[in-house]
């Protein structure tokens, strides 16, 4: 369960995933190379349109997302047979979390133990609850009864466990030395998990955009309708997820049944055989996409030549073609909504909306208690040293997980709400919506600290007294926590630009589907006595907003950002 052993897959398994992911890379990149033509358009009709409303006036943080790197002593259960070992772990400030047999060779800068991307994983603190989901991981067979090999995790009961379970890689068993290591441990490694996870809905490059909506359309092609969470992860990870789920039926038939061992011997077995095929698969992937890299990228400045000075003849075109298409599918498909949509659509706001205000309210409670903090210090007369220290402290709040987690709580209690949106609408993908939810409260909290720092810097000078600053910092977090909840109605706005025939058909479902969610939102809205401007998603799905971040196929790997750490 520590470091990675020899691979179980022999060449023959090794030479049959290579020629799996070969498949997929040449049915998948066409539907790739096609939606960056419709990215680019899409940016570029971006660029020449309207520019955000004048209502919004938070500052975007120029601070990219990232975690805090922590580190601390933890004991793991690795080696064969598996034991409880003591280890150093460090987690990156770009979500790899990385193990040392002791500190020194840590801080010696040498070869960790062992490493691990946290994409994709799950952390659980309850030991039963782990060991219950070992028990349901590999089912015995009907009639089965092997004797079941003795289990370290249950000759020795640990205290503080953290367990890190995937679907398809190896699972991490450590454990802290009492409860406040394991809540800090627990807070950094969901932090990491979520910035590994959206990394691709994060970015403003076409690319990402291009690459989400491809694998959209190539999984409708293979009869894959629903939405769930396999874009979470890089574009390389995500590849891997979605050939692993169309690999995994034929891997459960034709492996489980000669696998050895019994209980949970079996299916820690069972999951590092999916380790390495997992391993084999993002390999392929990875470097599939490193060789479409060069292609990529002059298909992206070629299409940026031949779309920019035609951009708005294309546009034109596009409202033509969008036109036409409304008239023919406009009666069908208000009938359509009208059977299928409106009677779900109040309940599917009602539970967005509410998860959106909770966050919200938990951003702006922080807030303020923030700059109160600032106000108290600066009345108190305290030294330069101190007070640079509490506007270092405030500065950080986005990337504290300890203070943030009052914001992202909100998001995880509204997992039941989620799950029942399943059964309606097929809706699978509640883990992504988590995610979005805390990326926003995240962004929300380092734009409002970033303006608030920089109005309080513009009107504070040294000719001020303490009491006379404190009274310019009331007005400035008056500006800032006005501004927040003009952010609220813009969360829901989705949307997939194209200039094809089945790209314009996409909009004008989306178009009409889009104007019936506005009008929930502005009733629900209304009747929560909450300020929104709707104007931000009130438009078809081509003025939809992103955010910041790179892909890892497009840097190679995830630069690892500065800043503060913490150690337990």
């Amino acid at each position: 369960m520590g470091g990675r052993p020899s691979s179980p897959l022999d060449k023959r398994q090794q030479q049959h995933l290579r020629g799996q992911v070969d498949t997929l890379l040449r049915n998948f990149l066409p539907c790739y190379r096609g939606q960056l033509a419709a990215s680019v358009l899409w940016q570029i009709s971006r660029e020449l349109g309207p520019q955000e409303p004048a209502g919004c006036q938070l500052l975007h943080s120029k601070k990219l997302p990232r975690v805090r790197e922590h580190r601390g002593p933890l004991t793991q259960l690795q080696g064969h047979p598996p034991q409880w070992q003591p280890v150093f772990c460090v987690l990156r400030g770009d979500g790899r979390l990385e193990w040392f047999r002791h500190r020194e060779e840590y801080e010696n800068g040498d070869r960790p133990l062992g490493s691990v991307v946290l994409t994709g994983y799950t952390v659980l603190t309850s030991q039963s609850e782990y060991l219950h989901l070992l028990d349901t991981l590999c089912p015995e067979p009907s009639g089965h009864h092997a004797q079941e090999e003795p289990d370290p995790l249950l000759e020795m009961p640990v205290s503080f466990p953290l367990f890190l379970q995937h679907p398809f890689r190896r699972h991490l068993c450590f454990s802290a030395a009492t409860a406040e290591v394991q809540r800090a441990w627990r807070l950094a490694l969901q932090g990491g998990i979520r910035l590994r996870g959206t990394v691709l809905q994060r970015s403003q490059a076409p690319a990402a955009r291009a690459f989400l909506d491809a694998i959209r359309l190539y999984r409708q092609q293979q009869g894959h309708f629903g939405d769930d969470d396999v874009t979470l992860g890089s574009d390389a990870e995500v590849l891997t997820a979605v050939l692993m789920r169309e690999l995994l039926p034929a891997l459960r038939a034709q492996t489980l049944p000669g696998l050895r061992g019994a209980g949970r011997a079996r299916a820690w077995a069972w999951a590092k055989l999916l380790d390495a095929v997992h391993a084999a698969v993002l390999a392929g992937a990875s470097t599939g996409l490193r060789a479409f890299q060069p292609e990529k990228e002059e298909l992206l400045a070629a299409l940026e030549k031949t779309i920019r000075p035609d951009v708005d003849q294309m546009l034109k075109l596009r409202e033509r073609v969008l036109g036409r298409l409304q008239a023919n599918v406009q009666g069908p498909l208000e009938s359509c909504l009208r059977r299928k949509v409106d009677a779900q659509l109040p309940r599917v706001t009602q539970t967005l909306l509410s998860i959106v205000e909770a966050e919200l309210t938990a951003v702006q409670t922080l807030l303020t208690q923030g700059m109160d903090r600032l106000s108290r210090h600066l009345r108190g007369s305290p030294s330069s040293t101190r007070l640079r220290k509490e506007v270092y402290s405030f500065g950080e709040m986005p990337w504290d997980p300890e203070l943030m987690q009052t914001c992202y709580r909100e998001a995880e209690r509204s997992r039941g709400r989620l799950g029942q949106l399943a059964e309606p609408f097929g809706f699978f993908g509640t883990q992504s919506l988590v995610f979005g939810a805390q990326d926003l409260a995240q962004q929300l909290m380092a734009d409002a600290v970033a303006t608030f720092l920089q109005l309080a810097d513009q009107c504070l000078t040294t000719a001020l007294d303490c009491d006379q600053a404190a009274q310019q910092l009331e007005k400035v977090r008056g500006r800032v926590l006005k501004e927040l909840p003009e952010f609220e109605g813009d969360v829901l706005a989705v949307g997939s630009p194209a200039l094809t025939i089945e790209g314009i058909y996409e909009d004008v479902i989306r178009g009409v589907l889009l104007q019936r969610i506005n009008r929930e939102l502005k009733k629900a809205l209304g009747a929560s006595n909450m300020s929104c401007t709707l104007d931000g998603c009130s438009e078809l799905p081509w003025d939809q907003g992103e955010t910041d971040v790179e892909t890892e196929a497009q840097r190679g790997t995830c630069s690892r950002q500065p800043g503060s750490s913490t150690e337990v």
